[in-house]
């Protein structure tokens, strides 16, 4: 049985609206591709997020997190994939005063289709959202309660409050898009993402693994 139901939908939404690599991820695609790359971005995360869910649910989540080696590879190659994308939009910087506009077109629609994918990986390889999960939502049951329906519910509780902020986060990015897609200001936000994302890869791989 749940407790303090309101208490977890607060802390929910303070969690969910700090920065973080999904935030990175959705910043960069909506500013480049525009609204329909920030939610595709969004959709992939959230499906991402109900994975994570169903894992929790079944317990999976509890041996991913107290098995050192399951851990550890989760966490090398979610690390391995942020650096990657970091490092590709720091590079895409400096390929783009040499790309011709047929190519920025083309590249653009390549973006446009990759968003969803880019969300649900950065997501899905991250091990610490299944430490989140498998830490976080037993502070709100009944102790020696079935965890099974309730974990079930602040899962998905989590995975809607999570696609409504990025609804109105990637709506009010789009909203000042004649600012955020000025060419310098595009320059300066995807190299701070770049920054952030090659910082969170780093910080995903020094994480260890909570026994």
């Amino acid at each position: 049985m749940m407790e303090n139901f309101y208490l977890f939908v607060l802390m929910c939404i303070l969690l969910i609206i700090l920065p973080g690599p999904d935030t990175a991820i959705a910043t960069k695609n909506t500013v480049t591709v525009g609204k329909i790359g920030g939610l595709k971005t969004a959709l992939g995360t959230c499906c991402a997020l109900l994975i994570h869910t169903s894992a929790a649910v079944l317990g999976l989540s509890a041996i991913i997190v107290k098995s050192a080696l399951l851990f550890s590879v989760f966490k090398y190659v979610g690390a391995v994939y942020l650096l990657y994308l970091g490092i590709k939009t720091l590079w895409s910087l400096r390929k783009k005063e040499e790309a011709a506009t047929v190519n920025m077109n083309t590249k653009s629609q390549f973006e446009n289709t990759s968003c969803f994918k880019q969300g649900f990986l950065t997501n899905i390889l991250n091990p610490k959202v299944a430490v989140f999960f498998l830490t976080f939502l037993p502070q709100f049951v009944d102790s020696g309660s079935n965890t099974f329906i309730p974990f079930l519910i602040m899962g998905i509780t989590y995975t809607v409050l999570t696609s409504i902020w990025f609804l109105l986060y990637v709506y009010l990015i789009n909203q000042i898009s004649a600012f955020m897609k000025k060419p310098k200001t595009q320059n300066i936000i995807e190299g701070i993402t770049g920054s952030i994302l090659i910082g969170f890869g780093i910080k995903l791989a020094l994480e260890k693994s909570h026994n």
